[in-house]
């Protein structure tokens, strides 16, 4: 037999646990002396004593433990999802350690600031999009605000969604600045009534984006697409989906085309 003190020591375990552990029931004394009080363990305890250690070095609270532990079966569901979440939890961590590596690497650098590279998932949403080649960046300035105008004389009444999302996929295979395949999509609370070139659709959620801030007019979009794909290259990400880029300041509330700001938005996945 073991005194509290000596189990607690082959147990790397502090007598104050021992003792919490017997009030919830999770592991009492093999015996207590009636007189004094004291607990005492036996090497019989030792098993159990191990599954509770290894179940709370594992993240598990001591009231999942006690539930569980004399249930294999229960244990087994348990330990399948505790491994999903430590899977997302690392997952979620090396997203953090990529950013730190980035922006410390960004910090290098001149103008650091516009250097955030970020992880985040791009929501799912109803919107209206109109597809088109366009021979280059000056052509947005006609197209979006017409098509615009043939959406709101078809659906009057139609609502943006808020917060407003307004971009463009690119679905070219390579980067390109002229004769651009753009599908144009703006994101709404409801689908409306179509056009002959005006089409309503989901976009599906993408779990994973990298996204960057470009601050300036959009012919020197290239170096921010650049820099992106480094990032990506070095971290070991590669593209899943068309590139976005998502309008958040431009011609319609900045005069100065170096106060306007855009989102690259990249869908990605591990190579």
């Amino acid at each position: 037999m073991y005194t509290i003190g000596n189990f607690s020591k082959i147990n790397l375990i502090s007598t104050k646990a021992l003792r919490i552990y017997d009030e919830m029931g999770l592991l009492k004394p093999e015996n207590v002396d009636k007189f004094t009080g004291y607990r005492y363990y036996s090497s019989s305890q030792l098993p159990r004593m191990h599954r509770i250690l290894a179940l709370k070095g594992m993240g598990f609270s001591l009231n999942e433990i006690k539930t569980v532990i004399d249930d294999e079966k229960t244990i087994h569901l348990l330990l399948e999802s505790k491994l999903r979440e430590t899977m997302n939890d690392i997952r979620n961590n090396k997203v953090k350690l990529l950013n730190i590596r980035g922006y410390l690497e960004a910090m290098e650098g001149d103008n650091f600031m516009n250097q955030d590279v970020i992880i985040k998932k791009l929501p799912e949403c109803i919107v209206y999009s109109k597809r088109m080649i366009v021979p280059d960046y000056d052509s947005y300035f006609s197209e979006i605000p017409a098509i615009g105008e043939e959406v709101k004389k078809a659906n009057p009444s139609l609502k943006c969604a808020v917060p407003e999302y307004c971009i463009i996929i690119y679905h070219d295979d390579e980067y390109k600045d002229t004769n651009m395949d753009i599908e144009y999509c703006e994101a709404v609370t409801e689908f409306g009534n179509e056009t002959d070139t005006i089409k309503f659709k989901k976009l599906e959620a993408v779990p994973e984006a990298a996204c960057l801030l470009h601050k300036g007019p959009y012919e020197t979009l290239h170096i921010s697409y650049q820099k992106l794909y480094k990032w990506m290259e070095q971290n070991g990400y590669e593209r899943s989906m068309p590139d976005r880029e998502s309008f958040i300041d431009g011609i319609w509330n900045k005069e100065n085309p170096e106060d306007w700001l855009t989102e690259i938005q990249i869908p990605i996945k591990h190579k």
